[in-house]
Formats: structure tokens, C-alpha cells, sequence
């Protein structure tokens, strides 16, 4: 399942307790992202299900969901 993968590749990439990381988390406000833990997530996932990220999908990314759909219609 996507949601797993891309779960992993953040608590990895981001250091956030799993816990907190389900499909409608928003990534600054319920995980603490910044800038920096974005770019380093990007390419975690890039590279993960070997898809590419531009900088303005990227900056679209409000939740986790967001990302797991980004990355199911991009495979």
C-alpha cells in the first residue's frame, strides 16, 4: 500500500513519531516540516517509488494524503 511506503519514507526522512503520521496530518502543523525537512522529503519519495517531484507539486503538498495521491497517480 502507498500510504505505508510513504509513511516509512517520512518517519525516516523527517523524524516525526509515527504515531503522528496518518493520512490527514498536515505536514508543518501536525508533523513540524520546514522548508529544509521538505526538500529532503522530496527526494526520499523521488527516490522511494522512483517518480519525479517538481518544486511546484512539492509546494502543494498540505498532507500526508496529499502526498499518497501525488504519488499513486504519478507511478
Amino acid at each position: 500500500m502507498t500510504f505505508e511506503k510513504v509513511k516509512e519514507t517520512i518517519v525516516a526522512t523527517v523524524n516525526c513519531d509515527e504515531e503522528k503520521v496518518v493520512l490527514e496530518a498536515k505536514l508543518k502543523e501536525d508533523l513540524g516540516l520546514d522548508s529544509l525537512d521538505a526538500v529532503e522529503l522530496n527526494m526520499a519519495l523521488e527516490e522511494a517509488f522512483d517518480i519525479s517531484i517538481s518544486d511546484e507539486d512539492l509546494m502543494k503538498f498540505v498532507s500526508v494524503k496529499d502526498i499518497v495521491d501525488f504519488v499513486d497517480s504519478n507511478k
